[in-house]
């Protein structure tokens, strides 16, 4: 999509957003994926999704407070996740329109990459990002509540997930949090991403996927199996979203470590 009728379709987002009177070039970058920024040598969203993932946890938090003021912190947390989610945020990506803004390289343009979870999770927190920046959060909290929180939280969040099984486990039974590390390989239309987990000094798990996100609850996976056979009198419950892709990881020697620390607390 170029020229008006994309200007049109960015000033229709403002709108929703509440901010119609905002120049649409300055929310542009937000929907600039790495792929066209090498090729086109364009600023690319990466920098804004660091900024919005931030933003969506602190008000997703906040928001999570107020709405549940008696629930345990686990299940505030799992709530979280869920909103936070990459799928949740493809979603509401997808369902605003997301997909024809989206500036791709060629290579993920031709594989459909407008379309990809990961490239519409990374341009919505992009945007709240660029939307912060465009107002203020008072205007990021109400768009978020609006189109994105109190759909998500509608669903059921009973299913766990090992990423957030493992933050529950290692603060309850050892007082630390999980830190994530991670590595990406190969080309932007077919990355692969790989994860540790670290808790304290010891790196306990290493996975591997498409994905930050998905590499992370692998690694995760393997970290919790690895705690729960130290203390088996802990809570074993199975972490249902593992979806196998864990790969081994020798303990005699520490793997080298990637860049990037993503906290564990952010999902």
């Amino acid at each position: 999509m170029a020229g008006e009728r994309r200007r049109a379709r960015l000033r229709s987002l403002l709108k929703t957003a509440g901010i119609d009177d905002v120049d649409p070039a300055r929310i542009e970058r937000a929907f600039v994926h790495a792929s066209a920024g090498r090729e086109q040598t364009l600023a690319s969203n990466e920098r804004l999704e660091f900024f919005g993932d931030a933003i969506l946890g602190f008000v997703a938090s906040r928001w999570l407070m107020t709405k549940y003021p008696d629930a345990s912190e686990g299940m505030l947390t799992r709530r979280k996740a869920n909103l936070v989610s990459g799928t949740a945020c493809a979603e509401t990506a997808r369902r605003l329109g997301f997909s024809e803004l989206v500036v791709l390289g060629q290579g993920m343009d031709r594989s459909g990459g407008s379309g990809h979870e990961t490239v519409l999770a990374d341009a919505f927190e992009a945007f709240l990002a660029a939307l912060y920046e465009a107002s203020d959060l008072e205007h990021v909290q109400r768009f978020l509540e609006k189109e994105h929180i109190v759909p998500a939280d509608r669903r059921d969040v009973g299913e766990r997930d090992a990423k957030t099984d493992l933050q529950e486990f290692a603060q309850g039974m050892l007082r630390q949090t999980p830190m994530y590390f991670e590595r990406a390989e190969g080309p932007p239309n077919d990355r692969r991403f790989t994860s540790q987990v670290r808790i304290g000094d010891e790196i306990l798990g290493e996975g591997i996927g498409p994905s930050k996100k998905v590499a992370q609850q692998s690694a995760a996976a393997m970290a919790l199996s690895t705690l729960r056979q130290r203390q088996p009198q802990a809570d074993a419950r199975p972490a249902s979203n593992d979806d196998g892709r864990v790969i081994a990881l020798d303990k005699r020697r520490r793997p080298r470590t990637p860049r990037s620390p993503d906290p564990g607390a952010s999902v």
